[in-house]
């Protein structure tokens, strides 16, 4: 028989190649969906058709119970968050709820729905990068120490302590992936990346006039989303639940994003197109995050695939492809 998946998060650009990869493996494959009418529901309906949807919400315990009981499944992935780092500080309480005490709620249905037959289904806890924050070295493995800089933050690193304490009081199969930045042309156009890819797309077909950033300087771990989706899958076929740092260890300024995604359409002297704007910046910065991923690499034999110049030049190509695909080019 095929092995059975639950995702939450399945709208967003994770959940979605999360879903194509268990689809490609022989899944039956369910995803959790908020809300009535939710505008992204059609977006997953037609890119993975042969995804069942259930209604259920993170904040209702009882919802996620229903969810357990319909789909029945053998791996249960937490992909759902509010995940927009500068949003949590706007909606602090709302984001605690929902990428924090969600994480708890999940654990929990799957503790009752199982009946204390913690072997019955395997979870994945999408963690973050964002935990390292004010980080205190570099590279930052499993074992750095954690100290968040933003709601976002704070409420990750809850969710990364309650599964460890469910694998640890119950003997769950639970395990985390600490995802550095990770990228696509599935990214919301809040990212930074989808943003800048946009921009340079708009810019290059003399649609847009400007770009208007936050800090520069800041340097991030980026990778491609379809890769990291592949060590989530690894990480719960393991043995034994564990957390795992996932990165590519490699660390670039947002200035070296901009540059790469300006020069792949041909413009070399980009500064004159970006204004850095302080409404962007973050009230407490993380200024430098890279990744230490030599656990994943030896227990999980997985390592990235997409290097950054090519995911930069994937997600320029994409919006270009959107703004030339109307006017029949």
């Amino acid at each position: 028989m095929s092995k059975r998946a639950l995702i939450t998060g399945i709208t967003g650009q994770d959940g979605l190649y999360l879903s194509e990869l268990l689809l490609s493996k022989g899944y039956e494959v369910h995803g959790l969906i908020r809300g009535q009418n939710n505008p992204k529901e059609g977006l997953v309906r037609e890119t993975v058709p042969d995804v069942s949807l259930i209604s259920g919400d993170l904040q209702d315990l009882s919802s996620l119970l229903r969810a357990l009981e319909k789909s029945q499944p053998d791996e249960v992935y937490n992909l759902g968050a509010i995940s927009y780092v500068a949003y949590s500080w706007e909606q602090a309480a709302l984001t605690s709820q929902v990428t924090g005490i969600g994480v708890l709620s999940m654990l929990e249905a799957i503790r009752l729905w199982a009946h204390d037959d913690v072997a019955k289904a395997r979870f994945y806890q999408a963690s973050s990068s964002e935990m390292f924050g004010k980080v205190q070295s570099v590279p930052q493995n499993e074992s750095t120490l954690l100290w968040p800089r933003s709601p976002y933050g704070v409420a990750k690193v809850f969710g990364h302590y309650m599964t460890i304490n469910y694998r640890e009081s119950y003997g769950m199969h639970a395990s985390s992936g600490i995802l550095f930045n990770h990228e696509s042309p599935r990214r919301g156009p809040e990212f930074v990346t989808r943003k800048v890819a946009q921009a340079v797309a708009r810019i290059s077909r003399g649609l847009q006039s400007e770009l208007r950033l936050g800090n520069l300087d800041a340097r991030r771990d980026w990778g491609y989303a379809g890769d990291y989706v592949e060590a989530m899958w690894l990480m719960l076929q393991q043995d034994e639940a564990d957390d795992y740092v996932i990165s590519t260890g490699e660390t670039h300024q947002i200035r070296e994003l901009v540059d790469l995604a300006f020069r792949h359409v041909g413009i070399e002297d980009w500064e004159r197109y970006v204004i850095q704007d302080p409404a962007f910046l973050r009230p407490a910065e993380v200024d430098l995050l890279v990744g230490d991923s030599t656990k994943a690499h030896t227990r999980l034999g997985w390592k990235p695939k997409v290097k950054l110049p090519e995911l930069v030049a994937m997600m320029v190509d994409s919006e270009v492809a959107m703004l030339d695909a109307p006017l029949g080019r």
